[in-house]
């Protein structure tokens, strides 16, 4: 394998090992046969060569911040992460054609970054984003704050490059923005979470900088009054809403898990984060302060605070993000991350925290999300000194009827996290007949052996190798 990589690519040895077979959340560690750093494509290419000769499984790592264990071995311990790391170049920015070209162990913020220092937005905005990876948020499909004006990472990406199964490489950068030749394949890739390829560089679309941003924090009676505010405001800001995050009362405690000085500048049921933001001199304080008062005056809205600084914004932010740090320094608990259409988004809460409340009472539920997109992440807190067995068996039964919830919604397992190891299960029973034989089709073609991350995604007993 050093042939591959070199000797500095290599780790074999536990110490070495060890940052890789563990997720962000701690809920999950794996085992590995080897962890592997390839420094280039030519690296990437010769190192699936290997594997395939050997008949390896691979499993792709980026910045190993994902929930659902997708790029961890939980199960047969007997594959070789490659990990993305060393692979971290910007490659490109073209601030005319609003593009850029990097490779796809870049961080996240580094990307944003370089996009940045060209009076350019890549919006793309999560928690992980200090660590994360642009290939990882490329093949998980990763969401965040911001998707409600700019899209998944589906929608802000151009083209890719990908090493396939058998070490070839395809690369579907150009650069063009209308490209009508034909299957787009790039589409098979983003959300594949590794199962038909390994990403080794990502074509971006950018934006111009936004020179104007306004952020508002509200308290409002309800979940039902939230979303009712979000329908008003996506018609009275012009699409220049970028954010709109709900976050149940029950939530700010866990922030300040993390800074005990933080302070939430409403006292209400439901709070809303709201964010607007423009490339152009267009008066958003005077928008929004205008519909806020509208809203205030009809009673939607209970309490208003406007960021009158970018540090005010910052500390608005801090509590949303803030609360999941907080929800991981409580321990294990039930973590899910659902969809629905945005006007169930209260039916989904209401029947959640009342499946909760009857089926199992001392846990705590936790209602918070983009909302906005109709993703809600309801998570559950065990109660104090029950045991983690007892805690994670629990745990499994909850998550179970949490889905059953939202599939009865007509709502998806799965918003933004992806399915990983975790989720694999609940969604291929989920799929309808016909879609099976589609995605195993898929997976049959371009990895006839099964060797990319196998077990993620797709159940071990449902792949052909």
């Amino acid at each position: 394998m050093e042939g591959a990589v070199g000797q500095s690519g290599v780790a074999i040895d536990t110490a070495g090992m060890a940052k890789y077979l563990g997720d962000w959340s701690g809920d999950h560690r794996g085992g590995a046969l080897a962890v592997l750093k390839p420094a280039s494509v030519a690296e990437v290419q010769a190192v699936v060569r290997l594997c395939g000769a050997l008949g390896l499984g691979i499993i792709p790592q980026g910045g190993n911040t994902g929930l659902v264990a997708g790029a961890i071995d939980i199960e047969t311990r007997g594959a070789v992460i490659v990990s993305l790391e060393r692979l971290n170049a910007i490659r490109l920015v073209d601030a005319d054609n609003f593009v850029l070209q990097a490779d796809a162990g870049c961080i996240l913020q580094t990307v944003k970054d370089a996009a940045e220092a060209h009076d350019c937005l890549f919006p793309l905005a999560l928690g992980a984003q200090g660590s994360c990876q642009i290939g990882g948020n490329a093949a998980s499909n990763a969401g965040g704050i911001n998707v409600l004006r700019y899209g998944m990472a589906r929608d802000l990406i151009l083209g890719l490059e990908v090493v396939l199964p058998d070490g070839e490489l395809w690369s579907g950068f150009s650069g063009l923005r209308k490209d009508n030749r034909g299957y787009d394949l790039k589409q098979l890739f983003i959300g594949s979470e590794g199962t038909l390829g390994i990403i080794t560089g990502v074509e971006l679309k950018l934006f111009p900088k936004p020179i104007r941003v306004e952020t508002a924090y509200l308290g409002l009676a309800s979940f039902e009054a939230a979303i009712a505010l979000f329908r008003q405001a996506r018609r009275a800001s012009a699409d220049l809403m970028s954010a709109f995050e709900i976050i149940g009362s029950e939530c700010i405690e866990l922030a300040r898990l993390i800074d005990a000085d933080i302070s939430s500048p409403v006292e209400a049921p439901v709070h809303v984060l709201i964010e607007l933001s423009a490339s152009a001199a267009v008066e958003l304080r005077t928008l929004l302060v205008d519909f806020l008062a509208g809203a205030m005056e009809s009673g939607l809205v209970t309490e208003a605070v406007l960021a009158e600084s970018s540090a005010q914004a910052r500390s608005f932010w801090a509590i949303r993000e803030g609360l999941v740090e907080g929800q991981a320094k409580r321990g294990y608990h039930v973590r899910t991350d659902l969809a629905v259409r945005i006007s169930d988004v209260p039916a989904l809460v209401d029947q959640a925290r009342r499946f909760v409340g009857l089926d199992h009472p001392g846990w705590l539920p936790q209602a918070y999300g983009h909302a906005g997109d109709g993703n809600i992440h309801f998570n559950v807190l065990p109660p104090a000194g029950l045991a983690e067995s007892e805690a994670r068996a629990q745990g499994a039964d909850i998550t179970g009827g949490l889905y059953r919830i939202a599939d009865a919604l007509g709502g998806s397992i799965s918003a933004e996290h992806g399915i990983g190891r975790t989720r694999n299960r609940a969604f291929w029973a989920g799929l309808a007949p016909t879609h099976r034989r589609l995605v195993t089709a898929l997976k049959d073609a371009l990895d006839p052996q099964g060797l990319m991350n196998p077990g993620c995604l797709l159940p071990l007993t449902e792949t052909s190798s």
